[in-house]
């Protein structure tokens, strides 16, 4: 196997062409995965020393991405990392997966520069690297474990809404039909579809994400505000962003921040005037639209992402989970 390192931000652009096909080809097949995302992230939020390793077989295929970097001198994480980037894997192709972890350990005892810990947060279940990369970095002597992180409440969608809402516990769907009912006469869900109003949308946004709780506007500071444009941005010209409004009386009462890629939801992040509105529950009810707007457009499932919250299980959640993978040495 060929290994490449590249440490300038410009690689992103040069393994555009083949990088997104090699996502779709692994088992990290996730939007959080995509060079739009992580290209976004690193141009935003980056700190410390860039180095992402491409692997290519004898044939000159690309079968392997470890999008690597230095969050301190010690310490070895992927772009992305644990903040805002809720599943974050190497990207490595099916059938390939042995070879490239073995190339990889193989470039970390050998090539990288001085580490003691190489540690992925958010690694979904399912993924071999919970499985690999512990086997093969004990296998070498180094010392490595996987821990239990977070969950990721997800919803597998039926083929209607009504065959939603009849897997509900019976009290929450009778609670949320009510709501629904009311708020239909008040209310109307849109979505941003102008790139020219985006800007502006995500300003609406934000306003209302920041009063929706004290923790969520200590968050937004500039410079995570400034992330948010850059990849609303991104990821509304790659066309997988869904911003939505649910407006009352001509005004913005709540709003969600999902993605939509390859036959999923991902809700990232929400926000409402807790005081105003609040009689029609409208975070709950346009949450309940983008589902059910989720089944008419044959969606396969809506993930709700990290975190625990109450509202994720009413409406149907079941947890994946994640973990933290450490190697050391």
């Amino acid at each position: 196997m060929k290994i490449t390192t590249y440490t300038d931000p410009s690689c992103f652009d040069t393994l555009a062409s083949e990088w997104n096909q090699l996502v779709a080809r692994s088992s990290a097949n996730s939007l959080f995965a995509t060079r739009e995302w992580l290209q976004t992230w690193w141009q935003s939020l980056s700190e410390g020393n860039l180095h992402i390793v491409a692997m290519h077989d004898e044939a000159g295929q690309l079968v392997g991405i470890a999008p690597l970097f230095y969050p301190s001198a010690e310490q070895i994480s992927l772009v992305g990392h644990k903040e805002v980037t809720d599943y974050v894997d190497v990207i490595f192709a099916r059938g390939h997966e042995a070879a490239c972890y073995a190339s990889l350990l193989d470039y970390l005892a050998t090539q990288a520069p001085a580490w003691r810990e190489f540690v992925i947060y958010n690694v979904p279940d399912g993924s071999p690297t919970l499985s690999e990369l512990p086997a093969q970095a004990q296998a070498k002597g180094w010392g490595a474990t996987v821990e239990f992180e977070d969950v990721c409440p997800q919803i597998a969608l039926p083929s209607t809404f009504d065959a939603y809402l009849n897997v509900l516990d019976g009290k929450e769907r009778r609670e949320l039909q009510r709501k629904l009912r009311r708020a239909s006469e008040e209310s109307a869900v849109t979505f941003t579809t102008d790139r020219a109003k985006l800007d502006g949308d995500m300003a609406d946004f934000i306003r209302l994400m920041m009063a929706s709780t004290f923790a969520k506007s200590g968050f937004m500071n500039p410079r995570m505000e400034q992330y948010f444009y850059a990849q609303a941005r991104s990821m509304f010209d790659a066309g997988w962003l869904q911003l939505a409004f649910l407006e009352v009386e001509g005004e913005r009462a709540a709003a969600y921040l999902n993605f939509v890629y390859d036959g999923q939801v991902l809700v990232y992040n929400s926000g409402l005037d807790p005081a105003k509105f609040s009689y029609l529950s409208p975070g709950q009810v346009l949450i309940a639209k983008l589902i059910e707007h989720a089944i008419a457009q044959k969606q396969r499932v809506f993930d709700f992402l990290q975190g625990n919250e109450e509202y994720k299980y009413k409406l149907g959640g079941k947890d994946r989970k994640v973990f933290i993978v450490r190697v050391t040495r």
